[in-house]
């Protein structure tokens, strides 16, 4: 008797999985419930199911246990060959129990030949494979290299999705960033206008002072600071979207004689020292790790003597950018120039571009608390979402921001703002203390702050 024989008889393909996973899962503390394209519906584990996993088609089961390829699952779910019902936090929480499995090599063997007979296809999904596919070969081709015309096509990868699908989710002043939450049942609004408070006060703004924001993204912070700190502000951006949108919105507002956007490179910025204070928040990640030593010399180069430059981003837990499954995710369909590194480096490369580190303040809390929130709006949103992307781009960002929130959460990434100053030979003009940073803004009653 062979060992497929011996291990899994002849039964239909939605019996002999079943027998596949009761096999695979035996030992198994968590909870899930799994329904085949058949209808059929599993229950495995020993605790409460906290969702249901299904599968529409056979072959993708099979393709999974043939190669256990988490980014094909992710695929899966994308072209909706895979779905969930219930929690998706819940889910991506069983993570640990689900990868700590040890299976003899016989064993595998034998969960091998069984699912190789499991060949039946009478599942439907959505047709979201030629977006996904456009997302791997967009990575692929362009293969990371921190070209100028690899960053604009990166940019506009993620971010000219689609304005108006950002602003189902996003606040009202469209800030796609970590939110700054005082009280954690603050809501977005007051979370997002708040984070742009606390940033303005760490850079000590002052009405007349020019003000550069790289990356601005739909020009929320230099609207911001025009309108609450009186000063000039000027933005750059490598999406169309975002440029247009940010035109539109200073217009909108009246500013147009202290706020200006502009589609242009970090590296083309001006040679002399313009600007008073420069922000830049969620933008770094962008630039490649390589790239950090010219991306820090730029600000340096554009910031007049004793000037203030807040760097805000998304840092790693692990020296350097390793290829792991979390990476090739980011990289494949979120983020194709996106790299990271520990906190200490970042401030490293700042510290060789002649900046002094005044203040550093992590919030990685802070955003998982931020990505909780979008990924409520955006499933709360579903409907309208589909009006301006397709299925698949809904579940990429859907399991893209459910995946960081719990990252966020355990702590293997995190985010900081690092307030540094152009060194001069002299003081800077800071305080002392940080207690001017939990003041409320000058001449702005609480309730005035959103509107």
């Amino acid at each position: 008797m062979d060992m497929k024989t011996a291990r899994f008889p002849d039964l239909s393909p939605a019996r002999r999985t079943q027998h596949v996973l009761q096999h695979v899962f035996r030992n198994y503390t968590g909870g899930l419930r799994v329904q085949l394209w058949n209808g059929d519906i599993l229950t495995i584990g020993t605790g409460q199911a906290v969702a249901t996993i299904i599968f529409r088609s056979a072959d993708i089961f099979r393709e999974l246990i043939l190669h256990r390829d988490p980014l094909t699952l992710a695929e899966a779910y994308f072209s909706g060959m895979v779905d969930v019902d219930g929690d998706l936090f819940a889910l991506f929480s069983q993570k640990e129990h689900l990868s700590s499995f040890k299976i003899s090599l016989k064993e595998r063997l034998s969960i091998l030949a069984a699912a190789l007979a499991i060949k039946d296809t009478c599942g439907t999904y959505i047709d979201g494979g030629r977006q996904v596919r456009w997302h791997r070969k967009l990575s692929s081709h362009l293969k990371r290299k921190s070209s100028r015309a690899f960053n604009r096509d990166a940019i506009a990868f993620h971010y000219d999705v689609s304005n108006d699908f950002y602003r189902l989710w996003l606040d009202q002043e469209m800030v796609y960033s970590c939110a700054y939450f005082e009280a954690d049942s603050n809501t977005l609004e007051q979370a997002q206008a708040d984070k742009l408070h606390h940033i303005f006060r760490k850079l000590r703004l002052k009405p007349g002072e020019r003000l550069l924001d790289v990356g601005c993204g739909w020009g929320a912070l230099i609207c911001w600071a025009a309108k609450h700190y009186g000063v000039s502000a000027h933005g750059i951006t490598l999406s169309r979207q975002q440029y247009e949108y940010a035109q539109q919105k200073i217009r909108a507002l009246g500013l147009e004689d202290r706020v200006s956007v502009e589609m242009r490179d970090y590296r083309d910025l001006p040679s002399e020292p313009l600007y008073d204070k420069v922000s830049s928040v969620g933008m770094f990640e962008h630039v490649g790790l390589r790239n950090l030593p010219t991306y820090f010399r730029v600000v340096h180069r554009v910031l007049k003597p004793g000037g203030l430059f807040l760097n805000h981003g998304i840092t790693n837990d692990r020296e350097g950018w390793r290829k792991t499954v979390g990476t090739e995710f980011i990289q494949r369909y979120v983020f194709p120039d996106g790299e990271l590194d520990t906190v200490s480096n970042i401030q490293r490369v700042m510290e060789h571009a002649s900046f002094e580190i005044i203040d550093v303040e992590g919030m990685r809390l802070h955003y998982a608390l931020t990505l909780r929130h979008w990924v409520a709006r955006l499933d709360a949103r579903r409907q309208e979402a589909l009006n301006h992307v397709a299925e698949s781009t809904f579940r990429v960002w859907r399991l893209y921001m459910t995946a960081c929130a719990l990252q966020f959460e355990e702590g293997g990434t995190g985010i900081y703002q690092i307030l540094a100053a152009k060194r001069h030979g002299g003081p800077i003009d800071v305080p002392l203390t940080r207690s001017d940073l939990y003041l409320p803004p000058h001449g702005t009653a609480r309730e005035d702050i959103v509107r």
